[in-house]
């Protein structure tokens, strides 16, 4: 069944059920918050990857946009590496504004 897979998902793997194997009871919850939060950033990423491509409008406000969403990708890429809650925290906040901007400006239409 491995030989189906990458290799490298299949190194990966190993890896993960290694380090699953030989585990304390507090290293396990400590990688079950790891997985959490990788899987969160990855799901974040991709959300903001695709805000930032499909961008369009008035130029100015897609420009901004723009920047903002490629600020915002820097920083979940900075956070998988160093994890920082109240950046997180201030960018989710942004992102909330703006969504709360551009729903109120579709039921102003």
């Amino acid at each position: 069944m491995l030989a189906l897979r990458n290799p490298n998902e299949a190194y990966r793997r190993v890896d993960f059920d290694a380090r699953i194997e030989g585990a304390s009871p507090a290293q396990l919850v400590a990688l079950c918050f790891e997985q959490a939060k990788s899987k969160a950033m990855t799901k974040a990423l991709a959300a903001i990857t695709a805000l930032q491509l499909g961008v369009s409008g008035k130029r100015d406000v897609a420009d901004s946009l723009r920047q903002f969403y490629g600020a915002a990708r820097r920083t979940l890429l900075d956070c998988a590496l160093n994890f920082d809650a109240g950046t997180i925290a201030a960018m989710s906040r942004d992102l909330r504004d703006i969504a709360g901007a551009m729903i109120g400006a579709k039921t102003d239409s």
